[in-house]
């Protein structure tokens, strides 16, 4: 492979070093170091969540009332369909010859807490309610992202102009392709929500589920949750597609990860709030860089 060549970050088969990472001054150094490892900005936001009053409490303020008019919907609906919903999972899933590998107490040889028309009903029914809870919060949900994210641009002390326009880091960036039907559909919360009922049989098996779901969301949860950043740097749909094509997999473990704990039944709301979060550390760490990256662009041309 040629020096030419760039390699996309976090790319399978040989890799070249990603531009501008040598002699990196001191004071880029930890948010480099953070960098190198997306997913923990899914941690800092959870962290920053629970620990900072002023993002947790304006979040808890505006989707309080929707919450409990969710949860009051969600428990009622649960307690008189619970019976319902069993009978039909005993007749058409349990009973069925054309399942293979479950039993009433396993299921693929995993042992359950309950018999599994019991656990089945469960997880339906959490998935049920989780999606009943969102519809009460999703307009609201939308308004404590967009402020938390805000907040927490603020909290490190950055303002509108921190914001630089778009420096393209690689002399020769990779070709990017027009996003598959599938990323568009992921990608939007009503997709993401089909998606995630489409998926629930695989719930059956502990974990299986929720896994597949926050893989085939990962890129599309990513790239939704920076969205404010392409916007605040003014990013055409071209630097953007390339940006992202530069970084898919650092995106991807960033996204899966997101999208994993937002796939967390009932309480996956609260991880939609926290994510927003980090991704905006995320992009404060990226912005530096890319201030970084004009500057060496700079001297290199005087």
């Amino acid at each position: 492979m040629s020096a030419d060549i760039p390699t996309v970050p976090g790319d399978f088969g040989k890799e070249l070093s990603s531009p501008y990472v040598e002699n990196i001054p001191a004071n880029l150094r930890a948010s480099t170091s953070r960098l190198q490892f997306p997913p923990s900005y899914a941690v800092v936001g959870a962290y920053r969540l629970i620990t900072d009053k002023s993002l947790r409490v304006p979040a808890w303020q505006k989707l309080k009332h929707g919450t409990v008019r969710g949860a009051s919907v969600a428990l009622v609906w649960s307690v008189a369909t619970f019976k319902i919903q069993r009978v039909f999972v005993e007749l058409f899933l349990v009973k069925s010859p054309s399942v293979s590998g479950l039993s009433r107490d396993t299921v693929f040889g995993i042992r359950m807490p309950f018999d599994l028309p019991t656990y089945a009903t469960l997880v339906f029914l959490s998935t049920q309610a989780s999606s009943i809870l969102y519809f009460f919060l999703s307009k609201n949900i939308r308004i404590a992202r967009s402020r938390a994210y805000e907040q927490t641009i603020v909290s490190r002390g950055k303002g509108p102009e921190f914001w630089k326009p778009y420096v393209e880091e690689w002399d020769n960036p990779p070709r990017h392709g027009k996003r598959s039907a599938l990323r568009q559909v992921v990608s939007h919360p009503i997709g993401r929500i089909a998606v995630k009922m489409m998926l629930t049989p695989l719930h059956l098996v502990p974990a299986v589920g929720i896994i597949i779901s926050a893989w085939m969301r990962g890129l599309g949860t990513a790239s939704y949750l920076h969205k404010p950043y392409f916007k605040s740097k003014g990013m055409s749909e071209e630097q953007v597609a390339t940006f992202i094509e530069e970084r898919k997999w650092d995106y991807r473990a960033f996204g899966f990860t997101a999208a994993l704990l937002e796939g967390l039944p009932l309480i996956g709301f609260v991880f939609t709030i926290s994510n927003q979060i980090g991704a905006a550390m995320w992009a404060h760490d990226l912005e530096k860089r890319q201030h970084y990256v004009s500057e060496m662009k700079t001297h290199k041309t005087m």
